[in-house]
């Protein structure tokens, strides 16, 4: 009797674990997540324009917020607001001018990203974004041009949007990310600007670590 006694207490005692557990997962799952993030972005500008050639990604960084908002078991909503330095750099040929330029353009970003859940691990993320250009400068080496300039942030739009897609991995609170946004809007917003330009836009490859504040 004693020993019937002692295996039902036992199987009680592990039907409450299991129970807390799976709790305990769907509280996980269900909450609101936010923490910080940052790491390295490689930019590229997608040149139009024949006359560059050449061409060379700018390695920058990212940083910034993030916050993901459950909406069920497997999906979530992720904003973020980042600080993302984006640019290139590309040889000229214009009417006989030759050069190098390097575009440094950086902006404050807003993605919203649809978010998949693959297990408690991994997240598969996709969604548009819109950004805002802070600054932005040009280093030219050239016939037309030599040295730095802060060109007015005129000769280029102020906003930006497109695409971006991506991975997460969670390791407890600890966040490892990969991402590429390709832009939809040309940079260039003058005659002068799309003379180097074209109908160039931005994309970047974004690698990202971070933490979750819960």
């Amino acid at each position: 009797m004693k020993n019937l006694r002692n295996s039902y207490l036992a199987l009680g005692l592990l039907t409450a674990g299991a129970c807390f557990v799976q709790t305990t997962d769907a509280i996980a799952q269900s909450r609101v997540r936010a923490g910080l993030k940052g790491g390295l972005n490689a930019s590229s500008i997608y040149f139009e324009n024949a006359n560059a050639n050449d061409r060379k990604e700018r390695i920058g960084f990212h940083g910034g917020v993030y916050a993901q908002i459950p909406a069920g078991d497997f999906f979530a909503i992720q904003p973020e607001l980042l600080y993302s330095a984006k640019g290139a750099s590309a040889n000229y040929n214009i009417s006989g001018f030759q050069g190098r330029n390097t575009f440094r353009l950086n902006y404050a970003e807003l993605p919203v990203l649809a978010t998949f859940k693959l297990g408690n691990t991994v997240e598969l993320q996709a969604g548009p974004y819109a950004a805002y250009l802070l600054n932005s400068n040009v280093s030219s080496n050239g016939d037309l041009l030599n040295g730095t300039a802060n060109l007015n942030r005129d000769a280029f739009n102020k906003f930006d949007y497109g695409v971006a897609g991506g991975l997460n991995l969670f390791v407890g609170k600890a966040l490892v990310g990969l991402r590429y946004g390709q832009g939809l809007q040309k940079i260039a917003n003058t005659t002068a600007s799309q003379a180097l330009l074209g109908n160039a836009r931005n994309g970047v490859g974004m690698v990202s670590v971070g933490f979750s504040f819960n």
